[in-house]
């Protein structure tokens, strides 16, 4: 009996914890409340910048990385309130960071909390790519794919618990699961981007970088460089943001629709 009644509880609460995306009108299973993601977000974001201190503000690399971002987030906010979702962004504090790591890696917690990786900005090669990589980050943050990875991982780890349970009776796993799903070194890997969830933030990244002023056709540049790996193995980036010809080729056909936005500066 004891069972069922939990099995209940947990089909309960799958069922009223449906996200609907406010872009595309997909609905996807969301656990964690988006502002206990934040909070959470807030508190590991510090916790990441104080055992990997940020390189300072004079640094070249972190004015273009700040300078960049700062456009993404207002091309963001610009995107959202025009389609009157503006809420959706409520509680974000955001912030951008450059990392001294040869990672080629890039990342962007819940409530726009960026870290850049100096190992992906040789790929890059230039801002306007460098405004593609953080679209795509940012665009999985505003479309809470984390919190959807999380929330599978919560469901599958801890028999579907809130996030405050988890976290009183599972810290050390709830924590890990926290930064597997965003893309952050763990001892467990990573959760890896489902396909659909990869092209939704393909297609977002473009049109926010083309709204802060980027010419989004750099983006099959900087995935056919991310797709040659640069040696024997792929880098850390593609563990999660898989890159090849169906990628590149759905990347073109999305273009002529990301260049309505586009308005240099």
């Amino acid at each position: 009996m004891k069972k069922i009644i939990i099995s209940a509880l947990i089909a309960s609460s799958i069922l009223t914890s449906c996200h609907k995306n406010a872009v595309t009108g997909k609905r996807s299973l969301t656990l964690v409340p988006e502002s206990e993601m934040m909070a959470m977000s807030f508190t590991e974001y510090d916790k990441f910048l104080a055992a990997n201190p940020p390189l300072p503000d004079s640094d070249e690399r972190v004015q273009m990385v700040k300078r960049s971002g700062l456009r993404i987030q207002k091309a963001v906010e610009k995107f959202y309130a025009d389609k009157g979702l503006s809420k959706e962004l409520q509680g974000f504090n955001w912030s951008f960071n450059v990392v001294n790591d040869n990672s080629v890696n890039a990342w962007c917690m819940p409530g726009g909390k960026v870290v850049v990786y100096t190992g992906i900005l040789p790929v890059t090669q230039t801002e306007e790519a460098l405004a593609v990589v953080m679209g795509h980050e940012i665009a999985h943050a505003v479309a809470r794919h984390g919190n959807q990875r999380m929330s599978q991982g919560i469901l599958v780890q801890t028999g579907g618990a809130v996030l405050s349970v988890a976290l009183s009776q599972k810290p050390q796993l709830t924590q890990q699961l926290f930064m597997q799903s965003f893309g952050i070194a763990s001892t467990l890997g990573t959760l890896k981007y489902s396909r659909s969830h990869e092209t939704e933030a393909d297609k977002m990244g473009l049109i926010f970088a083309a709204m802060g002023g980027y010419n989004p056709e750099v983006a099959v540049g900087f995935w056919t460089r991310m797709s040659q790996g640069g040696g024997q193995k792929p880098p850390e980036f593609l563990s999660t943001h898989p890159s090849d010809e169906t990628r590149i080729k759905d990347l073109k056909a999305f273009m002529p629709e990301a260049k309505k936005y586009y308005k240099p500066q």
